[in-house]
């Protein structure tokens, strides 16, 4: 089997709403298991969401999980951010308008000093995010 390295978000108590929207904007197949389905009966936490993975044809995988109120509080999305990275400026830009959604644009997309296509964004979700869109060889 591969080694992949994946970014696994953790949210308060919206992965559901926040996995929806990134399988809105990615694309692909989004599978979601909540604790109650693995036996946690607490009403306080049986209907969040233990693991949700998104796999997409571009080959992301995305996964997230609610943060019931047994292990504390969430934490604080922060210094980090999600990158995506190519050359085909169609999808590209079609991920960053869609994820531009109630989004706050901290740097548009945009030619950068390097030569590519560069943007970031925090989604309205608080989660970071970079598009580099490769310049042509």
């Amino acid at each position: 089997m591969a080694t992949f390295l994946n970014p696994y978000l953790s949210f308060g108590d919206n992965t559901r709403e926040a996995m929806t929207f990134y399988q809105a904007a990615l694309g692909g197949d989004l599978q979601i298991s909540t604790f109650g389905d693995m036996g946690n009966d607490d009403p306080t936490e049986s209907g969040l969401v233990m693991h949700a993975a998104l796999t997409t044809p571009a080959g992301f995988n995305l996964f997230a999980a609610d943060t019931p109120p047994s292990h504390g509080p969430a934490s604080a999305f922060g210094g980090f951010s999600v990158s995506i990275f190519g050359d085909d400026e169609a999808e590209l830009r079609g991920y960053w308008d869609k994820l531009s959604d109630g989004a706050t644009v901290t740097m548009p997309l945009e030619k950068a000093p390097w030569g590519d296509t560069f943007g970031m964004l925090t989604d309205k979700f608080g989660v970071s995010w970079m598009v580099n869109i490769s310049a042509a060889a």
